[in-house]
């Protein structure tokens, strides 16, 4: 890893540039470096911008060790970052106990104070927002505010401190966007914070081992218990990731799945004071070292294995090859030598599979690939919740389609005007496109596209397009737009087209197989290659920007599973409006000429049937309004 003279890593310069921010966002991935990061704008703010006090909040007590003392004068900073025992509060106890050691430490004259997020928000109680004056209040995992202050008492506490006091606040999270669709925050507020954003393309750059991530997907029938055995590679350092006993993929006993994968790896011969168990694999005879961290009728053995992780694993790659979790080893675990993420089960929060992700993407030497892989069910047209194993499934491919698209590299996106100067790298001039044209786009597009896209993907409405249901132009110029709008509710409309431009064409350029033939480029928009010269937003507005999630589908389940699939769509399908009806007469039109009939609403063709219905719909407002017109004229 690429350092500085002041020891810092690419992220955390960018960081530092913005150190005079009151407000700040920091954007990045897991494993970025955020903790340092923080340590060294909170010095920087202790000692040359006024500032009289740390407070840092995780939500756990396991991370409040990324903010334990650490040197960074030998690296080249101007100072260290040191912070006393008693003032560490991520210890055993109850928040409530700590309250008061927290309210002494704002009365105290040390510096620096680590606690949850639990203990801030009951101190909080008993204090006034002035009482942070002077301080620099860092949110670690910032995606657990929420907007909705009705619900979620960080996001209450925040407000609060931000309009009562002049702290300074350091949000930082490896995944902005919440699995409940609700806002971290509400634009007004969130237009006042400086936002950091580094992505895990601009991450992979600068790892010194680790060069590649895979993002994937493998599809079972029955119980994933039978069919772990094909994605298990015990070649690979393996986090694997068991369904929670309340989903669907789950069989309801956590410790006899625990029992299947451990018979899919082999024998167990032994198990170790520190819990890991000594299985043999049955493939080629070798002993594999692995940690059950689902099993928890006893606490105290638990805890034991969750030490040795963290203490003797987090340094050994020999320590342990494979840990079955449930619901612990996400956020905030560190193992720098897994390799494979192995999660069984749609996860409905993006969040939840950003920090799965993250624990795989350590750059560790040996390590220059990480793997994620979703084990998902395929859905059964002969069970009752056929329904929700489909939305479960595209969801799942959309999601992991998103992170597919962060990884790739970030092009600059401009309009063609004649005949245009030889193409600089990274930028692709486009006909008609529309370039931001104030600076509040401009910042949305530098540091909050792929949270837009994230937004845009939970939407049930856009899945359903994801999945070739939909016509292109409805959900590129309908549903794009009609998201934008809500999230981002103080844009004007010239503001929502420039946006919904980029985020388009950024979609669909980055789903593109691109091609160089002799000096050409040519890039693959739905079935046909196109020069990158001739690039068109018209052209491009006729492609699905997430058409892969279909094609993922098409070569992944047999016809039987699609049809399930489109049918169980075309069930749940939106009523038409009069605004995607519009839109679609022309090629209505088009669909008679060139099939010397008009659509069918019987078809087994998902766009037919969409035409037929767009056609019944023009022609009841059509009679309505003739009908009304007759009235008035009476």
């Amino acid at each position: 890893m690429h350092t500085d003279a002041l020891g810092m890593r690419e992220m955390q310069q960018r960081v530092w540039e913005q150190r005079a921010a009151q407000y700040l966002l920091v954007k990045a991935p897991p494993a970025s470096g955020k903790s340092r990061a923080l340590m060294f704008i909170a010095l920087d703010k202790l000692y040359n911008q006024g500032r009289k006090k740390v407070i840092v909040a995780v939500p756990e007590r396991s991370i409040g060790g990324s903010f334990a003392s650490t040197s960074l004068t030998r690296f080249g900073f101007f100072a260290d970052w040191n912070i006393k025992d008693e003032n560490n509060l991520c210890t055993p106890g109850s928040s409530l106990s700590k309250v008061q050691q927290f309210i002494d430490f704002l009365g105290g004259a040390d510096a620096v104070l680590v606690c949850t997020h639990a203990t801030l928000r009951f101190a909080f109680e008993k204090l006034a927002a002035s009482a942070l004056d002077g301080v620099v209040l860092a949110i670690d995992e910032f995606h657990h505010v929420s907007a909705d202050i009705a619900s979620n008492r960080l996001g209450e506490l925040l407000k609060g401190v931000m309009a009562g006091s002049d702290a300074h606040i350091v949000a930082m999270t490896g995944s902005y966007f919440r699995g409940d669709s609700v806002p971290v925050l509400v634009p007004e507020d969130e237009a006042k914070f400086t936002p950091v954003t580094f992505n895990y393309y601009d991450q992979l750059n600068g790892y010194e081992h680790l060069k590649s991530l895979g993002i994937g997907h493998h599809f079972y029938q029955g119980r994933y218990t039978s069919a772990i055995h094909e994605i298990l590679d015990l070649d690979k350092k393996t986090i694997v990731h068991i369904p929670n006993v309340n989903s669907g993929e789950s069989t309801k006993d956590k410790i006899e799945e625990v029992g299947f994968i451990l018979d899919a790896i082999g024998e167990v011969i032994s198990q170790e004071e520190s819990g890991i168990l000594r299985v043999r694999r049955r493939d080629n005879g070798e002993i594999l070292r692995v940690a059950d961290l689902v099993d928890d009728t006893d606490q105290m053995a638990r805890a034991e294995t969750l030490h040795y992780l963290t203490s003797v694993a987090s340094k050994d790659p020999d320590a342990v090859d494979v840990i079955i979790a449930l619901g612990m080893a996400k956020e905030g675990f560190d193992w720098p030598f897994a390799e494979h993420a192995l999660t069984v089960g749609y996860r409905a929060s993006l969040t939840e599979v950003i920090q799965i992700i993250g624990r795989v993407t350590r750059d560790s030497a040996g390590k220059t690939h990480a793997q994620f892989t979703n084990l998902i069910a395929q859905p059964d047209a002969a069970t009752d919740e056929v329904k929700l194993s489909v939305n479960n499934m595209l969801k799942a491919i959309t999601a992991s389609l998103l992170m597919e698209q962060v990884l790739a590299p970030n092009f600059t996106f401009k309009s063609k005007v004649g005949n245009d100067d030889a193409p600089s790298p990274g930028v692709l001039r486009i006909k008609g496109f529309k370039e931001p044209s104030t600076d509040r786009v401009k910042q949305i597009v530098a540091t909050d596209l792929n949270d837009l896209k994230a937004t845009i993907l939970q939407d049930d409405t856009f899945v359903k397009a994801a999945a070739g249901n939909l016509d292109a132009e409805v959900t590129n110029k309908i549903l794009i737009p009609k998201i934008i709008r809500e999230r981002y509710p103080d844009l004007n409309e010239s503001q929502v087209e420039e946006l919904r431009q980029q985020v388009v064409v950024d979609s669909v350029i980055k789903n593109g197989e691109v091609r160089e033939v002799g000096d050409k480029r040519f890039i693959r928009m739905s079935d046909k290659f196109v020069n990158i010269d001739d690039l068109d937003i018209n052209l491009i507005d006729k492609v699905n920007p997430f058409q892969r999630a279909f094609e993922v589908l098409s070569k992944a389940v047999t016809p039987q599973v699609l049809r399930i699939i489109q049918d169980t769509i075309t069930a749940t399908r939106i009523q038409i409006t009069e605004e995607e009806a519009v839109l679609l007469w022309p090629k209505v039109q088009q669909f008679k000429k060139l099939n010397l009939r008009e659509p069918s609403l019987r078809s087994d063709e998902p766009t037919e049937k969409r035409y037929a219905e767009a056609l019944a719909f023009l022609r009841k407002k059509k009679r309505e309004l003739e009908a009304q017109r007759k009235l008035e004229q009476a």
